[in-house]
């Protein structure tokens, strides 16, 4: 029996850069941040992959920067380091291909993208905001992760909690689902 080159395609699709797309977030998201006055002492972010609540007192850096994973993927991270045992990792993470300009990677990430969204309207699992874990590489003991699938909104969330560190002001940081 002759493959078509169509299948082979196909196949390929499947097993080399679809793992790669699942990973993929929409730089254009339908949720909004916003902050509010929080308690006096506190940072507090609630997101939709759960709520994170540190003292301003306890936190000992705040950091941001960009990486590549794999060679494939490109992640933007704020990390919240504490005092305490826990470590705070909140991040936006996007196939390389969908920064790099390329048209055919920008139709695949889209196409891959359509695919995810389908997906997750039938398992009710948002691929944009679940955390992807690839046990034991990437699972970490005392480390509380969330995943932002926007990068300007993980942006306020860095300014949010650094400010509120700096000023000692209680801050309340939301990212909702409109």
């Amino acid at each position: 029996m002759k493959s078509s080159p169509i299948s082979i395609a196909s196949l390929i699709f499947g097993l080399v850069l679809l793992p790669m797309i699942a990973s993929a977030q929409n730089n254009t998201s339908n949720k909004s941040a916003s902050e509010a006055t929080g308690p006096r002492r506190f940072w507090q972010a609630s997101l939709p992959g759960g709520n994170y609540i540190v003292a301003l007192d306890r936190i000992s850096s705040i950091s941001k920067h960009d990486y590549v994973l794999n060679g494939n993927l490109r992640v933007t991270e704020v990390i919240i380091d504490t005092n305490g045992n826990a470590l705070a990792r909140f991040y936006y993470i996007i196939p390389v291909t969908e920064d790099s300009g390329s048209n055919v990677g920008a139709r695949l990430t889209t196409r891959g993208k359509e695919l995810l969204d389908k997906v997750g309207e039938r398992t009710g699992v948002n691929a944009n905001t679940a955390v992807a874990k690839q046990y034991p590489n990437t699972t970490h003991a005392k480390t509380i992760e969330f995943r932002i699938s926007d990068e300007g909104n993980l942006n306020k969330l860095f300014g949010s909690a650094s400010n509120a560190w700096i000023k000692g002001i209680g801050r309340k940081f939301s990212i909702r689902n409109e």
